[in-house]
């Protein structure tokens, strides 16, 4: 499903009003665990799928990557990510990310921030990224938690006076499609277990790397208090892997 949520007017108005749309990577809880997971950029090719206002991508610019494509299908996203200039190794394109058709041994590197989650054939996107990336290239991908996404509700259980008591799992191992709320408004995700996400890149031929479920950074938790609960549960899953030489 090619899902461009992000092109609706109220939904990106409720988007950029979030702390990592204004202050970019410094606001990402999960940034400094991926970060860690990134190769040494310079000289690299670098993919971002579902790059959104570009942080990713200016950040692979900034560390020296020959050129760095941004993809995503929002348009609203990939005007906000042109408005910051100075880059000129950097090309957005406006396409799904299911629609990937690169020559082979096209990058070294593939990032995707939270996209994932929201496509629903997981196994074909890692199977073309598997075939873009170049022997020995790096992939590394968030996406939120299969703790977070089993439930459509993506809540927590809360007592009647408010306080929050715990955060439920159910139909965990059912995969498939949840409508959710986010921000708002309805979006349609995708549940798959954790072996789901980790299976399915070795079936592509990946070689799984590290994984990760980071919570936020200390600096975050004392600039942003309300994440204090995002200490409770895994809200994502990072993985890195490799195609072998």
């Amino acid at each position: 499903m090619e899902q461009n949520k992000y092109d609706d007017p109220s939904f990106f108005e409720s988007y950029s009003r979030m702390p990592r749309s204004q202050e970019g990577l410094s606001a990402a809880g999960e940034w400094p665990v991926l970060r860690a997971m990134l190769p040494d950029l310079k000289g690299k090719r670098v993919l971002d799928l579902g790059c959104g206002y570009g942080w990713h991508c200016r950040y692979a610019a900034e560390q020296g990557a020959v050129r760095v494509t941004g993809v995503d299908l929002s348009a609203k996203m990939l005007e906000q990510a042109r408005s910051y200039t100075g880059f000129t190794q950097i090309q957005y394109l406006r396409q799904s990310i299911e629609a990937l058709a690169f020559p082979p041994d096209s990058f070294d590197v593939i990032i995707s921030s939270l996209a994932l989650h929201y496509i629903a054939d997981y196994a074909g996107v890692c199977k073309r990224m598997f075939e873009i990336l170049s022997a020995g290239g790096r992939m590394i991908f968030s996406a939120e938690h299969p703790v977070f996404t089993a439930r459509a509700e993506q809540d927590w259980f809360c007592n009647a006076a408010g306080k929050r008591l715990h955060w439920p799992v159910d139909h965990y191992q059912e995969e498939g499609r949840r409508s959710t709320r986010f921000l708002g408004h309805e979006v349609v995700k995708y549940h798959r277990t954790m072996a789901t996400w980790i299976n399915t890149l070795l079936d592509a031929g990946f070689r799984i790397r590290q994984v990760a479920e980071p919570q936020p950074a200390p600096e975050l938790l004392r600039h942003y208090p309300e994440m204090q609960d995002e200490t409770r549960r895994p809200l994502f899953i990072l993985i890195a892997a490799d195609k072998p030489e």
